[in-house]
């Protein structure tokens, strides 16, 4: 609505520009006659005309494409509320943040309750935005917003542009009914951006606007995970398990990529959970998720499939890393005793995707292979044969 409004102004401005343009130079043919200095007025005239018009259509064109991308930011914001998806919604905000006059690049940061904050960002390098250590305004509520002046070498300062050096920052916190949940920034690498106070206010509202949405989101993302989590090992539980695997299969076969799958449990836990009862049978299942946990690299997905069984998915990976991933699982739970039970080992079946395995398939598999593994006595692993 803004930028229709703006259009009908700078049309209704440039018309009564000419409109009174033509009528100036009508006027002053009618004098034409009157000599060389009738001329030269009409020529001043018409060349100061000229300048006023060109300035003033510049200046409502400036306005213009000012109100058309506030209703573009304005849209993006009105989206918000479309979605639950916290990374969507983040990239919503981002967006609108960047949109702004000035700005080169924009971070979120959002404070996640004894854990990793939640970091989102826009037209920033990886190194970037590890370097934004910004963890609040200081003083508490009272403080609006951070401004930042970033200080290079001279050789580096005079790198300026779109690709050059972050030379300036603004940070506003995201509040909430329930207080500030984190902070969204943004950045210039021009050296001679400085942030005024409209700015200031601009990202406040933004801010404002977005952190109703960006909470419900973070509420709706925190309560899913506890959702996906196995409550007595803190491991991803059987339904996120065949969800993840499902994706990560289509995923490889789409993209013919590798895919490794790891199938293990406890030997002889049955036999341990009669010896020390079930609530110290529990303790041990959950010591063994910890070792679990301590040993699987970051790009793999721990879940507890059942009972004292375990599962990980490993993304990019073949028969071999599999095995090698059991060598080290196997010697973390047999490193040391787990409570009543002792020293403990794992029997495995390990499998590695095949073009013809559908996720049901492919778990199969390594779980037959497990089985086989069990077959052939205890802390023993057996692959599951490999594509043809």
């Amino acid at each position: 609505m803004v930028a229709v409004t703006t259009t009908v102004v700078v049309a209704i401005a440039a018309g009564a520009a000419v409109i009174a343009l033509l009528l100036v130079v009508l006027w002053l043919v009618r004098g034409a006659g009157k000599g060389t200095q009738s001329d030269e007025r009409l020529t001043d005239l018409v060349s100061d005309l000229n300048a006023r018009m060109e300035m003033m259509v510049g200046e409502l064109s400036e306005a213009l494409e000012h109100a058309q991308e506030e209703g573009r930011r304005n849209r993006m914001l009105g989206e918000l509320a479309g979605t639950i998806d916290l990374d969507e919604v983040l990239t919503r905000t981002l967006d609108a943040a960047g949109a702004m006059p000035g700005v080169d690049a924009a971070l979120a940061r959002l404070d996640h309750d004894g854990g990793t904050p939640i970091i989102a960002t826009l037209g920033l390098t990886t190194e970037e935005a590890q370097r934004q250590a910004i963890a609040g305004p200081p003083g508490g509520p009272e403080a609006r917003s951070i401004s930042l002046v970033y200080q290079y070498p001279e050789e580096l300062a005079s790198n300026d542009g779109p690709s050059g050096l972050i030379h300036t920052g603004l940070a506003v916190p995201i509040q909430t009914e329930s207080g500030s949940i984190g902070f969204i920034a943004v950045f210039s690498r021009s050296r001679s951006h400085t942030w005024s106070e409209d700015e200031v206010r601009e990202l406040e509202e933004l801010s404002l606007r977005a952190g109703p949405a960006i909470e419900n989101a973070k509420r709706f993302r925190e309560a899913r995970q506890l959702a996906d989590l196995d409550a007595l090992t803190g491991l991803h539980n059987r339904r996120y398990f065949h969800e993840t695997l499902g994706r990560e299969v289509a995923r490889a076969h789409r993209y013919n990529r590798q895919l490794a799958l790891i199938v293990l449990d406890l030997d002889d836990f049955k036999a341990i959970n009669d010896r020390i009862g079930h609530l110290a049978g529990d303790a041990v299942i959950a010591e063994s998720a910890e070792r679990v946990r301590d040993v699987v690299r970051s790009a793999d997905i721990a879940c507890r499939v059942g009972g004292d069984e375990f599962a990980v998915i490993m993304p990019e990976s073949t028969l071999t890393d599999s095995d090698q991933l059991y060598r080290r699982l196997q010697a973390a739970v047999s490193a040391r005793p787990i409570g009543q039970a002792g020293r403990l080992s794992f029997s495995a079946g390990i499998a590695e995707l095949k073009p013809e395995d559908d996720p049901t398939v492919f778990f199969e598999r390594a779980d037959e292979a497990l089985y086989r593994a069990k077959e052939h006595g205890k802390a023993q692993v057996v692959a599951s044969p490999a594509a043809s």
